[in-house]
């Protein structure tokens, strides 16, 4: 076996796969031959998904902030070797109201330790592993975005936290911390000619990225590549923190 490899039969659940992100990283898993599960938050989000029907792929509904249906969903699974959590919201300018706030965090930093916990004996049964989607947000933050900005914070704490908590049971969590990437939730802001520039302008690779480029980065933490890589974030921002 190459050592990108996956075993035969290895299963994903990319929880909020109907989005852009989540999409790219499905396709990417399922061209290296996994059978991959991936999730919208209801029937409208998996409808207006990007991801085509195929043999190897389901597409359900989740509410990640939603204990009973997240206890329900993940109850119902016989098998998993990857978990991959992408569901994530954000509400420019909005996130000054408290109950905002709080929807933010309760999508993107409890709705990820949900699924994590709900998955670890999964996981635990075939040492597989867990990616979590931060964003260079965790490092760098933006005045009107709080709740993001502190959502992606505590994921990248929260990956280092359970990868020691974890390791003995030998699941490896790690994460990503994509940087500028054109999909749905900026297309809006991306309309201003101005601020669009300004924002490659400051990108050393010149460009902002595209899902597919996130894609790759969450299928390596996941392979067998990376056996030995765990408690690791890694930066897939085109060098934006670099300088």
């Amino acid at each position: 076996m190459a050592v990108f490899d996956f075993p035969e039969g290895h299963r994903v659940l990319v929880v909020g796969g109907a989005g852009d992100i989540g999409a790219a990283i499905s396709r990417a898993f399922l061209e290296m031959g996994c059978s991959v599960i991936a999730t919208g938050v209801d029937e409208a989000a998996l409808a207006a998904s990007s991801l085509a029907p195929q043999p190897r792929l389901a597409l359900r509904t989740l509410d990640v902030t939603d204990d009973a249906q997240v206890a329900a969903f993940t109850g119902g699974l016989d098998g998993l070797g990857t978990l991959v959590n992408c569901a994530g919201i954000l509400a420019r300018f909005k996130e000054f109201e408290i109950e905002t706030f709080q929807r933010v965090l309760d999508v993107n930093l409890t709705g990820t330790f949900r699924l994590c916990n709900a998955c670890l004996p999964l996981l635990a049964k075939t040492e597989g592993s867990i990616v979590n989607v931060a964003s260079m947000n965790a490092f760098v933050a933006l005045p009107f975005i709080p709740a993001y900005c502190a959502s992606k914070g505590g994921v990248v704490m929260l990956t280092k936290s359970l990868a020691l908590a974890w390791a003995e049971k030998r699941v490896r969590v790690n994460a990503i911390a994509p940087g500028y990437v054109e999909t749905a939730i900026n297309a809006a802001g991306r309309q201003d000619s101005a601020h669009y520039e300004r924002i490659r302008a400051r990108i050393p690779l010149g460009q902002w990225a595209q899902p597919g480029d996130i894609a790759g980065s969450a299928v390596y933490l996941a392979s067998p590549a990376a056996h030995y890589v765990t408690g690791t974030v890694l930066a897939v921002d085109g060098g934006f923190l670099a300088g």
